[in-house]
């Protein structure tokens, strides 16, 4: 894949979309290309994770690190570790390749380097992730009153 290749593929990442094409250059030209076989592990629940992955080809089972919770298979798209590119974070499920798979591992200092590079993508991705924050919260609220017996 060319680099012009690349960045109209992260560009088809939700995550990555609205950071533009000039900050998803400096991603794909320092992003690292890895190969993963059928049944290889990408990386186990309980690592220290230091980046995210994009898968580029292929699948990922994520088991998580509790047995009881949902296992779920993961494509071509999938930022895996969105949350590792900004935070010292540990990884909350085995990612194994259930067929042969390719990823864009992405390094977290080049992804700080790309925001303090373009701070109008940091501020983007900073208003992106607190709506979804509120989201989330608004989405436990309503749990919690679905399961709050005085109704």
């Amino acid at each position: 894949m060319s680099i012009e290749d690349d960045i109209g593929f992260l560009e088809s990442v939700p995550t990555f979309r609205l950071l533009g094409p000039n900050a998803l250059r400096i991603l794909a030209i320092g992003c690292e290309s890895r190969s993963v076989a059928s049944g290889g592990v990408l990386f186990r629940a309980g690592d220290a994770a230091d980046c995210g992955y994009v898968v580029q080809e292929g699948a990922f089972r994520l088991d998580p690190a509790q047995r009881d919770g949902p296992v779920t298979t993961v494509g071509p798209g999938v930022l895996l570790g969105e949350l590792a590119l900004l935070i010292d974070t540990v990884r909350p499920v085995t990612a194994t390749a259930t067929e042969p798979s390719a990823v864009m591992r992405i390094p977290r200092q080049l992804f700080l380097k790309m925001l303090e590079g373009f701070p109008d993508a940091a501020y983007r991705l900073r208003d992106h992730l607190a709506a979804r924050a509120l989201e989330t919260a608004d989405d436990i609220a309503q749990v919690r009153t679905n399961l709050d017996p005085r109704g």
